[in-house]
């Protein structure tokens, strides 16, 4: 299993995410990125659990930012 999380406060809406990885990021209405399909936790973080971290790897890395991880 792997673990996305979006720190979307952090997101500048560059879309690199989206240009990796449109499977799993769609920017939204308000200029950030958005993690489809995750569950939004009390820290303002979206998380979500996949079976495997397929093209979110190089969403992570392609974010100026680094408000992606998966673990």
């Amino acid at each position: 299993m792997a673990k996305v999380i979006l720190e979307r406060d952090k997101c500048i809406g560059c879309g690199a995410c989206e240009a990796v990885c449109p499977k799993h990021w769609k920017l939204g209405e308000d200029g950030k990125t958005d993690l489809l399909g995750s569950k939004k936790e009390d820290n303002e973080n979206y998380v979500l659990e996949a079976e495997e971290a397929g093209c979110n790897n190089q969403a992570a890395e392609a974010c100026p930012v680094q408000c992606i991880r998966v673990e």
